[in-house]
Order: C-alpha cells, then sequence, then structure tokens
C-alpha cells in the first residue's frame, strides 16, 4: 500500500480527532504498513546572485533538503535532474521544465552577502502543479547562523505544505555518555534537533540526569550528584551561568518547568516512597502535591498548566495517573498489560508519550489524555524516554543496545510509527528533552 503525502496527513488528522475508546477502536490502520510517498520537491538556488556567496547557497539547501527529507514527508530532487538553471527570482520558473523531472513543489533561493559578516536570503515556495508563489521571504542573519536560518527556511517550507508547524529551528538537551559501561562518564549536552554542533555543557566530574527546557528554551533544569547528593540545577543557555534550586534530603527525581516557566515540578524520596512537589521559582518555597507512601514520581505538566501526568505504583505496578494540578482529583489513566512510566504530554494537550514495559519489551507508546486510544509507536531492547517536537508529531526517544560495549542512542519517530530515525550524535547519549521553536 502507498499513501499520498496528501493522504497521509489526512490520516494524522483522523487519528488526532478521534476521542474516544468506542470510536478509536473502530480505527485500525497501521501505517507502518504501507509506503508513505514524500512529497517531490526541487530545491534550487539562483547561481548568479550580485555579492552572493555560492558555497554558502549549497550549503543552506543541503540542510534544507536534509530537514524535510528527515521529516519522511519530502522527497528532495538531486539537483544533476535540474534542467532549468534559475537566473532570477523576479520571474516565474519554466514550470514544464520542473514538472517533466515530477517536482510538486519548488522552492527557489537567492543569497545576498552584506556588510559587518552578515547576509540576506530571499526565497520563494511554488506550487509547480498550479503554477503559482507560495511563499515569499526574506530574511538577513549573520554569516555564522547559516544553519539556524536553513531550520527557519525549513520550517516555512514545512509548515506551508503541511498545514502543521515545523519542528526543525530547535535545540535537543540530553546526557552525553563516555567510558566503559560499568563505568559510564555522564555530561550534560545540546545539539541542533538534527544532531549537528553538538556542545558539551559539564565537565563529567559529577553524574548529570534528566535534562529538560524550559518553555522558552533559555534555560535547562537537571539533576547533578555532587559528593553523592542530588541537587537540582538551572543552566542558562545564553549566558552559560548555572545555579542551585535546591539540595533536598534523600533522593530528588525528574524535575520539570511549568508551562509558563515560574515553578519546577518533582519527585522527593520519602522513606520508602516518593511524592510529588511544585517549587515557585519565585521563592523557592515547596507545595506538596500527593501525599502517601507509595512511588509517585515522573510528574508532567499539560501545556494550559492545568493537570499534571505521573507514574504511580499505588495499584501495585507502576501505572499513568492524572491529576488536577493542585493535586486533587486523581484518576488512573493506563490499563493495558505491564507497567508504564516517564509520560510526557504532547505540546498540543491531546496526547500523553510513555514508555511501556510487557513481557520483557521497552515500548514507546501513545494515548489520550483519559487513557483510550493507547497505540505503542516503537519497540525495542530497551527503549525509555520519550520527548515530543514542539508541532506534537514527532517524538525522540534513546533506546539501550545490549552487550559489555552496548550504550544508548537517541532515535527519532514520527507518532504515527512511521519513519524511525538514528540521530547521530558524537558518542552515546541518552534522555533527550526537545527545546520550543527558536524562531
Amino acid at each position: 500500500m502507498e499513501i499520498s503525502i496528501r493522504n497521509y496527513l489526512f490520516l494524522i488528522l483522523i487519528l488526532f480527532s478521534f476521542q474516544t475508546n468506542e470510536t478509536f477502536a473502530a480505527l485500525e490502520i497501521d501505517v507502518t504498513e504501507g509506503n508513505i510517498k514524500p512529497l517531490p520537491i526541487a530545491i534550487s538556488f539562483v547561481s548568479n546572485s550580485q555579492n552572493g556567496d555560492s558555497d554558502l547557497g549549497i550549503n543552506i539547501s543541503k540542510v534544507i533538503a536534509s530537514d524535510l527529507a528527515g521529516s519522511g514527508l519530502f522527497y528532495p530532487i538531486n539537483p544533476k535532474a535540474f534542467l532549468e538553471e534559475l537566473v532570477s527570482l523576479d520571474t516565474k520558473p519554466n514550470f514544464n521544465s520542473w514538472r517533466v523531472i515530477n517536482t510538486e513543489s519548488l522552492l527557489t533561493a537567492q543569497i545576498y552577502q552584506k556588510e559587518n559578516d552578515m547576509f540576506k536570503i530571499h526565497y520563494k515556495l511554488w506550487d509547480v502543479v498550479a503554477e503559482k508563489a507560495l511563499i515569499e521571504q526574506e530574511l538577513s542573519t549573520s554569516n555564522s547562523k547559516w544553519r539556524s536560518v536553513s531550520h527557519v527556511v525549513a520550517d516555512a517550507v514545512y509548515a506551508r505544505l503541511t498545514g502543521e508547524s515545523g519542528y526543525f529551528d530547535t535545540k535537543v538537551a540530553f546526557i552525553a555518555e563516555s567510558g566503559s559501561k560499568i563505568n559510564r562518564i555522564k555530561r550534560l549536552a545540546i545539539m541542533d534537533q538534527d544532531g549537528y554542533r553538538p556542545r558539551l555543557l559539564t565537565t563529567g566530574k559529577d553524574l548529570v540526569l534528566t535534562p529538560r527546557f524550559s518553555p522558552n528554551s533559555e534555560d535547562l533544569v537537571y539533576l547533578s550528584y555532587r559528593n553523592g547528593q542530588p541537587q537540582v540545577y538551572i543552566y542558562n543557555v545564553d549566558s552559560d551561568q548555572t545555579y542551585v534550586v535546591g539540595a533536598f534530603p534523600g533522593m530528588t527525581f525528574a524535575p520539570r518547568f511549568s508551562p509558563d516557566g515560574m515553578k519546577i515540578i518533582m519527585s522527593l524520596q520519602e522513606g520508602v516512597g516518593s511524592n510529588i512537589y511544585e517549587m515557585d521559582l519565585s521563592d523557592f518555597k515547596k507545595r506538596r502535591l500527593t501525599n502517601t507512601p507509595d512511588i509517585n514520581t515522573a510528574p508532567s505538566y499539560s501545556p494550559d498548566g492545568k493537570n499534571l501526568v505521573f507514574e504511580s505504583d499505588k495499584s501495585g505496578t507502576q501505572q499513568l495517573y492524572v491529576m488536577d494540578s493542585n493535586g486533587q482529583n486523581v484518576r488512573r489513566i493506563s490499563y493495558g498489560k505491564g507497567s508504564y512510566s516517564t509520560p510526557v504530554w504532547s505540546p498540543r494537550g491531546d496526547y500523553i508519550a510513555f514508555t511501556k514495559i510487557s513481557k520483557g519489551r521497552f515500548m514507546i507508546g501513545v494515548m489520550f489524555a483519559d487513557g483510550s486510544g493507547e497505540r505503542i509507536i516503537t519497540d525495542g531492547f530497551h527503549n525509555e524516554g520519550p520527548t515530543w517536537a514542539p508541532n506534537g508529531r514527532v517524538l525522540m526517544f534513546f533506546r539501550e543496545s545490549p552487550g559489555e560495549k552496548g550504550g544508548a542512542m537517541i532515535y527519532s519517530v514520527d507518532v504515527t510509527g512511521y519513519n524511525e530515525r538514528l540521530i547521530d550524535t558524537p558518542g552515546f547519549a541518552s534522555d533527550p528533552s526537545w527545546s520550543a521553536l527558536l524562531h
């Protein structure tokens, strides 16, 4: 079965429109059993731009093509197949010459070098079938930010042709791992969503875990074990400054920002169990949200901040629960076979992603916020730690490979289970956290 991009997007719309168990059960479509037919797109930079940099144009076009191809929804046509060499953006392309190589969309662009190490990119997106322009924009930035502007253009193309927000101009925080499996060094790191420009943020002297971006992507909250004591830190990405939120008795788990960035939520060990606390960052006062002898951990806010999802073993195994943000109205939402952990609410508010363990299998899945519509996206030897792209249509997670020389690597996958991809990192990498769009 071959599915066109337009039908694929319609399928996503259908999948996200069903909100009850009864309705969803009637829809049994496994996208992984078919082949998505990517949309053919040509990316052509004008070759004779005055004061232009041809190498810069080539590099930008490669990043745009890589972004679009990486989504699984687009097929960038090899420039060697082009029959027309564009000389100006002021005139329409010869659409027949693009149709003959099966182009449906055409992105044309021109680079202009400016003073003070700056450049301008002027681009147009064309519908080759309808023979009309869909987008025309100009962007100016420094030469050092050419990769970022490439992602911005790719986001604009993705959004115009799919109707969904893009996710390319984003960062991913993660734990960079090195050393032997029994003595692994774990360092806080950050990279572009495509794996480029990785940067280590900590020295590796102290163990770091569970980085999570703030809503404005300016800060990271994470755990660090200094002298064997868990402490919660906030790191500012721009200033490279770090400060301690607090040191807590016992163990601390899974800190995460609230949607407004004014609070963090975390789990604190109390005896044999753990409870969920919210801390106001203006005065660092804590408020207890759960008060049971169970293991309550891994909290995640809904996008509107009105609810929380978390995992708890109060039923005997780790299951998912939702409660009001004040700790009231607790209700269980997971009822499948196995245990559930690491829940995280979609930026759109519709889905909750999770890790599920059943019969030795580690699976990444999604369900609606009321627990209906559970679907497994991917499984493997050890999959864990899903994080959402800002458009709520793509997930990243990490997969641990077995054996003495095995380790964790980060993967991305479409919310339908289509287009699973390995993200290229310098070494082993785990626990990704996706930022919001940076533009």
